[in-house]
């Protein structure tokens, strides 16, 4: 993770900043007058601590989204790093060529070799571009759906992870079928025999999202945000302005907790204190315990039951009435 110095702070984690800041002032000091101030130095950290947990204990929605995109977050090569051994990329569709933003292969969790999917954001400028800042295109989820299938043809778990701000929307993108592949990855993913889960990372937005989501559980992590469309866009339609997108993210309820309520996912993962930029061990180590138990209990359903549940909760889906 990012040493102190180099960290990147949004404007409501000031607070915190400042510490830091008054912690690198009071080492140079000691270091320079010799002066013992161990004492106000380790409250100063206690500091931090303290401040992370009241910071995030009332975050509002647009402050969850902001967080969901903080350039410290792990990305999903970072969680697959910390989680798993032996990763074993693999590239391509097969057709096209090989999404950079969309990345995957075999990895062995505890023990188990499971099939890891997911949308991948560059960490600095350069490999933002390179990774087309996790926006998809057709390509990357036919690769996405060729690995589910070779998953499934050896019998092994897919894990996905979900952290993309949508697919691709440009206009070679339509022009390849950016909307069949996605339609045709939901299709496919709700009939795949082996156990699939699948966990927002990041930012859930829209067909992007979706078109790696269908699975037999559906988590978000604590910090994450999840539905049809971003904050900014929603207010672009609604008001012709980015400038209301605080409200458009209010209106979404695109939260965990709401997104619990409404029973479109079975749980929220937990972060470090203050946000999964804090400490990718401890980030990793929680998505990690989470995903093995969840494993061991899909394993024990028969495979046909599991498709049966699966179409079944995505068909449940929803509010509606019957005229």
């Amino acid at each position: 993770m990012p040493r102190d110095e180099n960290r990147q702070f949004l404007d409501f984690e000031k607070p915190i900043k400042d510490l830091i800041d008054e912690i690198a002032s009071m080492e140079h000091r000691q270091e320079k007058t010799k002066l013992d101030l161990s004492d106000t130095i380790s409250k100063l950290q206690q500091g931090i601590l303290t401040k992370r947990k009241e910071i995030t204990e009332h975050l509002s929605s647009w402050q969850k989204v902001q967080l969901s995109r903080h350039p410290d977050r792990p990305y999903t090569n970072k969680y697959i790093q910390k989680m798993t051994d032996n990763f074993v990329e693999l590239f391509g569709d097969r057709n096209v060529k090989d999404d950079k933003a969309m990345i995957g292969g075999f990895a062995s969790l505890e023990g188990e070799t499971v099939m890891f999917i997911g949308q991948q954001k560059g960490i600095n400028t350069k490999m933002r571009q390179f990774r087309n800042f996790g926006m998809a295109n057709p390509e990357g989820y036919r690769k996405a759906l060729r690995l589910m299938k070779l998953a499934e043809k050896f019998n092994k778990p897919v894990v996905t992870l979900i952290d993309t701000p949508g697919a691709f929307p440009g206009l070679e993108a339509e022009e390849r079928g950016q909307g069949e592949a996605i339609a045709r990855n939901i299709y496919e993913m709700i009939r795949l025999k082996v156990p699939v889960i699948c966990v927002i990372i990041g930012e859930g937005a829209s067909g992007g999202a979706m078109g790696i989501g269908v699975g037999d559980r559906v988590y978000m992590m604590e910090n994450t945000w999840y539905t049809v469309i971003s904050p900014e866009s929603c207010s672009s339609i609604l008001w012709r302005t980015w400038d209301k997108k605080e409200i458009a993210a209010e209106q979404l309820k695109l939260t965990p907790d709401k997104m619990l309520g409404f029973g479109l996912i079975d749980g929220i993962i937990p972060e470090p204190v203050g946000g999964a930029h804090w400490d990718y061990d401890e980030a990793a180590n929680n998505l990690k315990k989470h995903l093995v138990k969840v494993l061991k209990e899909l394993k024990k359903i028969p495979a046909e039951q599991r498709v049966n549940d699966r179409i079944e909760k995505f068909n449940k889906m929803g509010f509606w009435e019957e005229l």
